[in-house]
């Protein structure tokens, strides 16, 4: 599998433009540090755009130790494993080992996305920018710390190999958005060479494009050098990565990427000093600037929107879709926590060595991905695009019914032949068991209790309407954490459309795998 070198990079992106129209091009990411940040904490967020029909899994990885020496086999080749990993929750493309965003139990967040510059991609496989963000994850403790991993890495192994699930590759540079509970990294790469930008407070956001100028906080050695070398850059006045290595003329979508890129920037603008969980899942929604993906062949697939405290006794919570169109997805939450484990509604089944991703030549066929929420929340939407039945029979909250977005054209996505013959299979099962069971959107409140001796308040229980059982702590409950319902709710809300929250609340969970 290769991709066509062009050392002046510019037919390169012509090449991606014309011969995958559809092709995954296009993703936003967003971090808000205070005082941008309501509250005292980092907010990040991404949303995954990719193939429409491509299934979004969200994977639970549990810490783990090594033995010395031993391999590790990524989405197309192996690397030398570390003897210790972290904890890691997971949004990743069901057919790839790596992930498009995640978190750590250490509160280190990263999402990356697809950018083309002058530097060519590179020839055969090797690590995709969605395992770089997997393996930094697991090896950091810190978002300054998973840099460093991503750029050791980048300089070992390279990046490259198709990002898309068909025969015919598809393949690009990456750029990433790391945060932990104090600050935020952008990270944007050209082959080997890098360039690294700290983010200490504010809000930003990084869509499909250079967007690291003259403020750059670490760089490859070899970065002036080498644009010297190629003509890039005279070697006179302030270098500024983005100008030097992006592409004289970028590709079709990567152009409308600009816009969507200044449109998040003016939404974080209008928000400073207020960013929520809640405003940036709002974000995430916007149909409107391109940021809310469902146009050709593509959409947006995953979203994931985590809180950071920067108080490191209070937990980090993480909200993920694991379904498409977040504008129509329930944010779930996670925390880890002991007892912590995978929720086998959100994963997708496997096919071992049978994998057309495992099998040479890759992606000759096809098979179905999808899981259990997938499957449901598809079916569920068919059938109220098609009129078959209410939202309020399949569980949906008055508050969302009664504003419109259920079948608001252009808001909702549409729903597809697959996806419709897929929910005729769903009408065989009782009414309104997708709605207490997968689809009850969860809403997550955060409650103190008396403070403790020194004056910490202890963190309890996370109350949520979504039927993952607990997520941390012991099946009885008596190692859950548990909150008093008399406090505000900081982190905002995981509604699909606002509106009164119902009453009954289920404690969200996860389970062994």
């Amino acid at each position: 599998m290769r991709c066509a070198r062009d050392q002046a990079g510019v037919l390169e992106g012509k090449r991606m433009a014309s011969s995958s129209p559809d092709a995954p091009c296009s993703c936003d990411c967003f971090v808000s540090v205070p005082p941008a940040s309501a509250i005292p904490a980092v907010i990040f967020a991404k949303n995954s755009d990719r193939p429409r029909d491509e299934v979004q899994e969200v994977v639970f990885v549990p810490a783990g130790t090594h033995t010395p020496g031993s391999r590790l086999q990524c989405t197309y080749i192996e690397v030398e494993q570390v003897s210790k990993t972290h904890a890691v929750i997971l949004s990743r493309p069901s057919w790839l080992w790596g992930a498009e965003m995640g978190a750590n139990e250490h509160g280190v967040c990263i999402g990356n996305e697809a950018v083309w510059t002058k530097e060519p991609l590179r020839e055969g496989e090797a690590l995709l920018g969605m395992d770089l963000l997997r393996l930094a994850l697991e090896r950091s403790t810190s978002a300054q710390e998973a840099l460093h991993v991503i750029t050791g890495l980048l300089e070992r192994y390279g990046q490259g190999g198709s990002c898309l699930e068909d025969p015919a590759p598809f393949c690009y540079h990456n750029t990433f958005l790391l945060a932990d509970r104090t600050e935020a990294w952008v990270l944007e790469t050209a082959g080997r060479l890098w360039a690294a930008q700290r983010i200490q407070e504010g809000a930003r956001n990084i869509s499909n494009q250079l967007s690291i100028g003259t403020d750059i906080s670490a760089q490859h050695p070899e970065l002036h050098t080498h644009a010297q070398a190629q003509g890039w850059w005279d070697g006179q006045g302030t270098f500024d990565f983005a100008q030097v290595f992006s592409l004289t003329q970028q590709p079709v979508r990567m152009e409308a990427a600009k816009a969507r890129f200044l449109a998040g920037r003016e939404l974080l603008r209008q928000q400073q000093g207020g960013i929520t969980a809640e405003v940036m899942m709002g974000i995430l929604r916007d149909k409107e600037s391109g940021i809310c993906m469902d146009s050709g062949g593509f959409r947006t697939t995953a979203s994931m929107v985590s809180v950071l405290p920067q108080d490191p006794t209070q937990p980090c919570v993480h909200f993920l879709t694991a379904t498409p169109d977040p504008s129509r997805s329930v944010f779930k939450p996670f925390i880890f926590g002991v007892g912590v484990a995978q929720a086998p509604q959100v994963l997708s089944p496997t096919f071992g060595a049978q994998d057309p991703v495992r099998t040479l030549p890759r992606f000759q066929t096809q098979v179905d991905r999808r899981h259990t929420l997938y499957r449901g929340h598809q079916a569920a939407l068919g059938l109220m695009e098609s009129d078959q039945v209410s939202p309020r029979e399949w569980g949906y909250p008055e508050g969302m019914i009664d504003s419109g977005k259920m079948r608001e054209p252009g808001r909702g996505g549409d729903s597809r032949a697959g996806e419709r013959s897929s929910s005729l299979q769903s009408r065989q099962l009782p009414r309104g068991m997708l709605g207490r069971s997968l689809l009850s959107p969860a809403c997550v409140r955060w409650y103190s209790v008396p403070p403790l001796p020194g004056g910490k308040p202890v963190l309890d229980r996370l109350i949520s309407t979504f039927p993952w059982g607990r997520i941390g702590g012991s099946s009885s409950g008596r190692n859950s954490r548990i909150w008093s319902r008399k406090a505000s709710r900081p982190y905002g809300s995981c509604w699909p459309a606002s509106g009164p929250h119902p009453s009954r609340n289920w404690a969200a969970s996860s389970r062994p795998s």
